[in-house]
């Protein structure tokens, strides 16, 4: 197996920090991106670094400068960057209404400009060498947009929008861009859930209260029974690398718990997509 580069965003915790790991151990090039390297999270950048195989960078994913002198670094360094994993992202949850322009505009800046703004860059270089890899990781919630995760579902469906469409677009190029689909997984990320700031709504929406604790207590359950391990989301990302080009496919759902539902759902759409494109009269990028 080639050795490759692999960019991976969000390597400070959770689905990221298992990923660097695992990739790397294979002997790939692991270029681990996250903020505040000298702050908060000085301590996971530091172990990271410690790695054989890893490089650590700085990099603001919603600032244009900071991600591009990332990618000019990696591209001066290694000539390639040859998978793309664009894992970082942020959660709100809680009654819709509560989450402002502000707020929402904050989600998709992190959950769908962030992961544009990378694959942009790196996908002139994928074209050049008809070779490439770009994982996006999504969510079930990028499939079914639940009550109380609406803005994180949207921005999910935003991300998979991206997705699917360049899936079938920059396949002839030798590129491959896929989704992964992770279900309810105990990661720090559970534990970083952010709400909407405009509370003056809260009191209309006392009929339903206690709906959002049903949830919670159902995922609960579901940590408690089917122990879902994050390590599976890391090891989905590895055989996606490993599969022959043009034989990944575009959507990997990593869930034990609710996952046959995504899939069933995943299979009908692909299903009429194929149907959408022969209408279309693009069929062939099917193949």
């Amino acid at each position: 197996m080639s050795k490759k580069v692999v960019l991976i965003t969000g390597t400070n915790s959770g689905f990221g920090w298992l990923t660097a790991n695992s990739i790397a151990a294979l002997g790939h090039k692991v270029y681990a991106t996250m903020r505040d390297t000298e702050g908060k999270n000085a301590d996971k950048a530091k172990a990271l670094a410690q790695v054989e195989n890893i490089t650590v960078l700085e990099v603001s994913l919603t600032d244009e400068t900071s991600v591009k002198n990332a990618i000019d670094t990696i591209i001066a360094k290694e000539g390639a960057i040859d998978v793309l994993v664009n894992n970082a992202g942020a959660a709100v949850f809680g009654v819709a209404e509560s989450s402002t322009t502000d707020d929402v505009q904050r989600m998709f800046d992190i959950n769908v400009f962030a992961p544009w703004r990378l694959m942009k860059l790196v996908l002139p270089f994928m074209r050049k060498q008809s070779e490439g890899l770009i994982i996006n990781v999504s969510s079930g919630w990028g499939r079914f947009s639940a009550p109380f995760s609406v803005v994180y579902g949207a921005s999910k469906f935003a991300l998979e929008g991206l997705s699917e469409g360049l899936h079938y677009e920059v396949r002839p190029l030798g590129v491959d861009v896929t989704i992964v689909q992770p279900g309810a997984f105990p990661t720090e990320m559970s534990q970083k859930i952010q709400t909407g700031s405009d509370t003056s709504v809260i009191d209309g929406y006392k009929a339903i209260e206690d709906v959002p604790n049903k949830m919670f207590a159902a995922i609960g359950q579901i940590f408690e029974t089917v122990k879902p391990d994050p390590q599976d989301v890391a090891d989905a990302v590895v055989k996606l690398i490993n599969l022959p080009k043009g034989q990944r496919p575009l959507r990997t759902v990593v869930d034990p718990a609710t996952g046959k539902i995504v899939e069933a759902a995943n299979n009908a759409v692909a299903s009429e997509y194929a149907k959408v494109l022969t209408a279309f009269g693009i069929n062939d990028l099917l193949a």
